[in-house]
């Protein structure tokens, strides 16, 4: 059972103050991998609405992929339901700014929820597309796979952490990739929607995977390279989201 009250008030690490009004809804993101590519910025520049800035570490990009688990998905002072309160996911993503804050671009989202998928689209204008997923856990190793109705997008893997959690230290390739507390949209207007997060800081723990399938990225047309992925598990995650409010 999450501890609300301490998700509130662990603020120390946020690197700008947590968001006035109140949260809508609660997620425990749980079994997640985070599977993190460096590239070029010149061959996602042209994939990234023009409003958002790439955020870069070190004069690169980054791309990321991340399978995980959805738990008690609920609104607040409701309680989770059977229905939909708990499915797999799998993000496609990069690392933007949107008027000197640092937040996160979705090329995609896919989600075991039908209901899930209708209501992000609806309310925060999300690319989220449903897709068919199994997640299951076998002697400590995830195995996750997923693809959309039409059979593309497909991505097949099994991870496990090999070493403790620990947080990322500020200034860190790790800190970079994974403490972002804003999710923005551009709109075909050209608007650009923010959406506000928080959560404690990440547990981090260095992993394997196989990834037997990956589809994902091609399927949006964004490159990813030959090279191994950097890779990172956490079991872990729960997490308060604010509604869409436009950015000024």
């Amino acid at each position: 059972m999450a501890d609300l009250r301490d998700i509130e008030a662990t603020v120390e690490h946020r690197p700008w103050p947590i968001p006035g009004g109140s949260w809508i809804l609660f997620q425990s993101w749980q079994n997640l991998l985070f599977a993190h590519w460096r590239v070029e910025p010149r061959l996602i520049r042209p994939l990234v609405p023009e409003a958002l800035e790439l955020d870069l570490h070190d004069g690169d990009a980054w791309i990321g992929i991340t399978p995980f688990e959805i738990d008690g998905f609920r609104p607040r002072g409701l309680p989770a339901l059977p229905v939909m309160s708990s499915f797999p996911e799998l993000n496609l993503r990069t690392y933007v700014r949107a008027n000197g804050k640092p937040g996160i671009h979705f090329f995609s989202l896919d989600a075991g929820s039908r209901l899930a998928v209708l209501g992000a689209r609806t309310l925060f204008r999300l690319p989220y597309r449903e897709a068919e997923m199994r997640l299951e856990r076998v002697d400590g190793e995830v195995r996750f796979e997923s693809r959309r109705p039409d059979g593309s997008a497909r991505f097949r893997a099994a991870y496990e952490p090999t070493d403790h959690a620990v947080e990322a230290r500020p200034g860190t390739l790790e800190h970079f990739l994974v403490e972002r507390y804003a999710l923005f949209v551009v709109l075909r207007n050209g608007a650009v929607l923010q959406t506000e997060i928080h959560h404690r800081p990440w547990p981090l723990q260095p992993a394997t995977a196989r990834i037997e399938e990956n589809e994902l990225a091609a399927a949006e047309g964004v490159p990813l390279p030959s090279d191994p992925p950097l890779l990172h598990f956490s079991r872990r995650q729960d997490s308060l989201i604010w509604p869409p409010v436009p950015l000024t």
